[in-house]
């Protein structure tokens, strides 16, 4: 699923590709801007784990999972 997060003061949007549930994405992101912790911590396809200061995130947008296209066929 792919998540967008933008963050305060920068130009620039963080974009990653996570195989974690939309559930757990919005639990993070929640607990972060509740104030329960104090980084949004999220974990992309890979392993790699993103972390950002809850007080800076300006918006998070999350997307529908998509199974990806194997094969050849017109686009």
């Amino acid at each position: 699923m792919e998540i967008k997060i933008g963050v305060q003061h920068t130009p620039r949007e963080i974009v990653l590709d996570s195989g974690q549930s939309r559930e757990e994405v919005e639990s993070a992101v929640t607990g972060a801007l509740s104030g329960e912790t104090k980084v949004l911590r999220l974990v992309d396809e890979h392993g790699r784990q993103v972390l950002v200061p809850a007080d800076r995130v300006a918006y998070v947008e999350i997307g529908e999972a998509v199974a990806r296209k194997v094969g050849f066929g017109a686009l």
